[in-house]
């Protein structure tokens, strides 16, 4: 080590100042060891007057070496230390009376010297490593390796140690034998060492872990997601994304060393493979993180509601986004079941809800529904139609009206019903008679005639408009005050006489009012028979039926009749009987013969009475006949007006001025009255008038028609 000469001349002048008081001899030196080619100085002191002189090794150093200090000091100054300086030095003095010297050993040394030692090496991860120390130095020097101011040991069978050679070995390198060694050099027996600091870098290829190889995320304005890249290699690796996307700086952020990245707002468009990519000098690695962007899905359907009459068919579309592709499924929100794809009138086609022929039940809330794993969304459609026809229907009579009642209401077809139709008549043939009513108030058919006979049928009505009728019932009004009670039939004296029917008739309250007259119905006991209808006056004491067929039943209904309304009508049901066979006595006469001989007799008596009827009263067929071949005058025929007198232009039978509706019109009384000197059509009837007809005769009071 190099020394300049002004600090060792000091250290001199302050050893000089320390010991020049003592008598005794002292060989002074700042340091044992010298490097080669350093100035090293020998100090010797006698502490009083004498003789001073040197030696090395025992031979005398010549004086010209040597220079004095003073009268008892000498210093011997070797001026570039060479490896021969090195010895036992000795510093005599010559007192007069006696002699006396001090020995220092000076030791020269070289070194050491790490020459073209390379302090910086790299190894690749997995390999053997090798650290050479190229140590020089004099006299011999001792090499150690050191880490962390541990002593390597050089033995066998250690990962890390020390080879004869001083070189250092690392057997298959990993991480952790990544750091800086130290490689000592010690001059052999002496304090004199150096140290060189060897630096080992570890080299590892990159590799790159995804924190999450699969990352899910519903996109969204307010959701981000972040795909993290754990990334390691030495060098420390560059990172690159590899992205389906076109990197956007404002979508798309990183953290300092690129490991993370931020993707904002997630978008559908987002999704895809994000590729982490780590490079370094030695090699590249990279990894896949795959994003799965869900979108909530959404239902979009053509229309909200269709008006759908009964009869026709609907069909709506319904369209569902989202991902991944949502399912769609149509739902009856009226009875929760799901609608098939099937080839039913109720169907799915191509997504869309087809209804074939649409009934009221149909009518409701229909819902798309787009089911994905990660929600659901739906869309209702709405079908309004006409209600349906009711059921459960029951009707009840009051006082010239009809009740309806209903268990349930009938289908609403989707939209509430907000009334009825309700529909009457008295005979199949006449046209129905209708009201509606709100259906907030009770249902009746009001304003009828009373102890009539209706049918009577109700339909509910909606936004849409009228549904199905019901089926059609039948009820019977009931009378207001002041109607007379039913008439009394004495079904113990009723009579089939061949195909005529008979029975008593008595009035037992004619209600306050005088009775006009008795209306009669009769029909065949059989479903669909139509009613026959005939009135009686209102003195009539039995009701009689003719021409009815044989071996057929009936069914009888009898009312009285006055100014305030129809009684409650008296019933009976009748038989009449088959008709007994004709027997054929003679020869063999087949019943066919038998009818005809029968129907020929009629045929001979009707017209001999037709021209008994003509000849003597004019009347008949045969006075129809002639008076539209001869006119007026007939030949061989005696007019009335001839025979009877004059009559003031006017010919009357008996009956002639009768009110109009009075019996005889009812039973086709036939008058002729001479206008204008031509004969009109006049009665040849002389069945005598009832006491009915008499009595109306003289109260002038009319009789109501057939």
């Amino acid at each position: 080590m190099d020394q300049s000469p002004s600090i060792l001349r000091t250290t001199l002048l302050l050893l000089l100042l320390v010991f020049g008081t003592d008598s005794a001899m002292e060989l002074i030196s700042n340091k044992r060891d010298v490097l080669v080619g350093d100035e090293h100085i020998l100090y010797c002191k006698a502490g009083v007057e004498g003789r001073i002189t040197w030696q090395k090794d025992m031979e005398d150093i010549d004086e010209d070496m040597v220079s004095w200090v003073d009268e008892s000091s000498s210093k011997f100054i070797i001026d570039k230390a060479k490896m021969d300086d090195a010895g036992r030095y000795t510093c005599r003095c010559d007192f007069g009376t006696h002699n006396d010297e001090i020995t220092y050993e000076l030791f020269v040394y070289e070194g050491p010297s790490f020459g073209t030692t390379v302090t910086y090496h790299e190894f690749l991860e997995g390999t053997n490593g090798t650290l050479p120390c190229l140590v020089s130095g004099q006299p011999a020097v001792d090499v150690q390796w050191l880490r962390n101011q541990q002593k390597i040991p050089s033995y066998e069978g250690k990962h890390v140690r020390q080879l004869p050679d001083n070189t250092l070995i690392i057997e298959q390198v990993s991480r952790k034998d990544a750091g800086t060694y130290v490689c000592k050099a010690v001059i052999r027996g002496r304090p004199v060492s150096q140290e060189i600091a060897i630096s080992v870098v570890i080299n590892a290829p990159p590799t790159v872990h995804a924190r999450e190889e699969v990352k899910k995320v519903m996109a969204g304005q307010d959701n981000n997601i972040s795909l993290l890249c754990l990334v390691d290699g030495v060098p420390k690796p560059n990172i690159t994304w590899i992205m389906p996307v076109k990197l956007d700086p404002l979508h798309h952020q990183f953290n300092s060393d690129r490991s993370l990245l931020t993707i904002l707002s997630v978008a559908k468009e987002d999704f895809g493979d994000y590729v982490c990519k780590a490079t370094n000098k030695i090699a590249e690695s990279s990894a896949a993180i795959t994003l799965h962007v869900f979108e909530t899905p959404e239902v979009f359907v053509a229309e909200e509601l269709r008006r759908v009459l009964v009869g026709e068919s609907v069909s709506v579309s319904c369209n569902v986004s989202g991902h991944p592709q949502p399912e769609l499924h149509w739902l009856n929100k009226h009875n929760g079941r799901r609608i098939d794809y099937t080839s039913d009138r109720v169907r799915i086609l191509n997504d869309a809800l087809v209804i074939d022929y649409v009934v009221p039940s149909d009518g409701g809330v229909y819902s798309c529904m787009a089911v994905t794993p990660f929600g659901n969304a739906s869309r209702d459609f709405i079908i309004h139609t006409q209600p349906g026809p009711p059921q459960y229907l029951s009707v009840s009579p009051g006082p010239t009206s009809v009740f309806f009642s209903l268990k349930t209401l009938p289908v609403d077809g989707g939209t509430p019903i907000t009334s009825f139709a309700l529909q009457w008549r008295q005979r199949p043939a006449e046209v129905w008679q209708e009201s509606t009513v709100p259906a907030s108030v009770p249902i009746a058919i009001t304003s009828l005639k009373p102890y009539t006979l209706y049918t009577v049928r109700l339909a509910a009505m909606n936004a849409v408009g009228r549904g199905q009728f019901s089926e059609t019932h039948t009820a019977r009004t009931h009378g207001i005050r002041g109607e007379p009670d039913s008439p009394v039939l004495s079904t113990y004296q009723m009579k089939v006489d061949s195909n005529t029917f008979s029975i008593p008739l008595k009035q037992s309250d004619d209600g306050g009012t005088p009775l006009l007259h008795f209306n009669i119905r009769y029909k065949q006991d059989k479903e669909g028979a139509e009613w026959n209808e005939k009135q009686l006056s209102s003195d009539a004491d039995i009701a009689l039926i003719p021409e009815l067929l044989f071996g057929t039943d009936y069914q009888l209904e009898v009312m009285a009749v006055n100014l305030n309304g129809s009684s409650i009508p008296s019933t009976i049901n009748f038989t009449i009987p088959q008709q007994s066979a004709v027997k054929m006595t003679t020869g063999k006469m087949t019943k066919g013969a038998v009818v005809g001989i029968v129907m020929m007799i009629f045929l001979l008596v009707l017209v001999a009475v037709d021209a008994a009827c003509c000849y003597t009263k004019r009347c008949g067929l045969l006075m129809f006949i002639s008076m539209k071949l001869f006119g007026h005058e007939v030949p061989g025929l005696k007019m009335s007006e001839e025979g009877d007198g004059a009559t003031n232009g006017d010919l009357k039978l008996k009956g002639i001025g009768t009110p109009r509706g009075s019996i005889q019109q009812q039973m086709g009384v036939q008058n002729f009255t001479k206008e204008g000197g031509q004969l009109t059509e006049v009665t040849c009837d002389k069945a005598p008038l009832t006491k009915n007809e008499k009595a109306a005769a003289n109260r002038d009071l009319p009789t109501t028609d057939a």
